[in-house]
This record gives structure tokens, C-alpha cells and sequence, in this order.
């Protein structure tokens, strides 16, 4: 059994997306990052960064529990556990880890930025609201670009590469994306939405998700509690 320590966020669903993909018998357990429940010492413990996702598989590699954080860490980990959507030969799992670095790297963190300064900035600032509209617009033409000659982002099979982007494109009009620009990356979207696994996937917490507006929760997440001394 794995505890997934999680909350219905992009990171969160590349995760929960994993095990269904995976078939993996999971707990999910909710973390409530508006809450402040990501800076308890128990969750420090397994989680240092105090970020969600993190997992502990009571069947690590040595047959003992195993902690770990990070979503592309912990994609990778289930990926050898199970041998499946990392490629098979050397060449196709460099090919699926440059883009999922691709995505741990830019197209979360910026898209993150993005939306940040485009719904929940208290003020618009003109140069961050422009400077990650753009590059938001330019990470999506690379996936464009990229999806045009492929079905997925390392070929024409499904890997944690479209696992780890494809819950990010799901706020794409909140990040300044008309989909009419980007049609194969669409095409892509459409296709891995629809799979089973990551129908099931996307309820996990969903009764959690909630608007916000709270001004205490914004300042948990964007504040002085989330900088203050752990």
C-alpha cells in the first residue's frame, strides 16, 4: 500500500494520475495547503520542502517503507516499480526525462507564475502579468511544436512526460492560452483527458477543491507563513 500525502492541485493529480495509470493499491491522504497542513512536523518529516505530493510506499526497493517528495521524483519511482511509461531502451528514457525535466523545470513552474500574477495577485503588475503571459504562451508552442510530429511529447507512446504536463494544461485559459492556437497540443490534451485512469484520477480530493478567497489561506500560501522559519 501507498499513502499518497496530496491535495487536488496540477502537482498533486500527476501523482494520484501515476497510481490509477499504475494500478496501484493507494490511500490518499489530504494534505490542506490552505490550511497550513503542509508545515506540521509530521509532514515535514516526509516532505522537507513542505510541498505536496509526497508518498510513502510501505514496499520500497529494499522490501522497507520508503518516503519521498518531489512529483517528478516520485514519477520516476513508480515508473521503475512497476516497469511501465518511463520507455524501454536507454535512448527512450532519456527521451521521456529530458521532458519531464522539461515540465519540472518550466512548464509548472512558469505556467505556476502565470496564473499566480494573472488571478491572485492582490494588484496587477503590468511587466509580471505580460513577462509570464509570454512565456506561458512560449512553453505551449514548444509543446506544439513537439506534438505536431508526435502523438505524445516522446513519441507514440504515453509516459510520465504527458502525465506530468497534462494537469497543468487543464488551467490553460487561466494561463493566457487560447487552445485555438495550439491545436495538436489539444489533440494531446483531449486524448490523455479521456482516458479512464485519469477520469478516476482527477476525483481523488475533488470534494476538497474549493475557490480562493479566503484572505488567511492566501496568506498561507503566499504570505508570511509560507516564508516564515520552519
Amino acid at each position: 500500500m501507498i499513502d499518497v500525502y496530496s491535495w487536488p492541485t496540477p502537482n498533486g493529480h500527476k501523482v494520484h494520475i501515476m497510481l490509477e495509470e499504475c494500478g496501484l493499491s493507494y490511500r490518499a491522504i489530504p494534505v490542506d495547503i490552505s490550511a497550513g497542513a503542509q508545515f506540521t512536523p509530521d509532514f515535514l518529516a516526509i516532505s522537507p520542502n513542505n510541498k505536496i505530493p509526497a508518498i510513502v510506499d510501505a514496499d520500497g526497493p529494499d522490501g522497507k517503507p520508503i518516503a519521498l517528495f518531489e512529483s517528478g521524483a516520485i514519477l520516476i519511482y513508480l515508473a521503475s516499480k512497476v516497469g511501465r511509461f518511463l520507455g524501454q531502451t536507454d535512448r527512450e528514457k532519456y527521451e521521456t526525462l529530458q521532458w519531464l525535466m522539461f515540465q519540472m523545470g518550466g512548464f509548472g513552474p512558469m505556467l505556476g507564475q502565470a496564473h499566480h500574477f494573472r488571478i491572485y495577485a492582490p494588484e496587477k503588475i503590468d511587466y509580471a502579468y505580460d513577462r509570464y503571459t509570454n512565456e506561458a504562451q512560449r512553453l505551449y508552442n514548444v509543446l506544439e511544436k513537439q506534438l505536431s510530429h508526435h502523438a505524445y511529447l516522446t513519441g507514440e507512446h504515453y509516459t510520465i512526460a504527458d502525465i506530468a504536463c497534462f494537469p497543468w494544461a487543464r488551467s490553460a485559459a487561466n494561463q493566457g492560452i487560447n487552445w485555438e492556437d495550439y491545436p495538436n497540443t489539444k489533440l494531446w490534451f483531449d486524448k490523455i483527458h479521456a482516458r479512464p485512469a485519469v477520469q478516476k484520477a482527477l476525483s481523488v480530493l475533488a470534494e476538497y477543491r474549493k475557490p480562493l478567497t479566503d484572505a488567511k489561506a492566501k496568506d498561507i500560501l503566499f504570505g508570511k507563513t509560507q516564508y516564515a522559519k520552519k
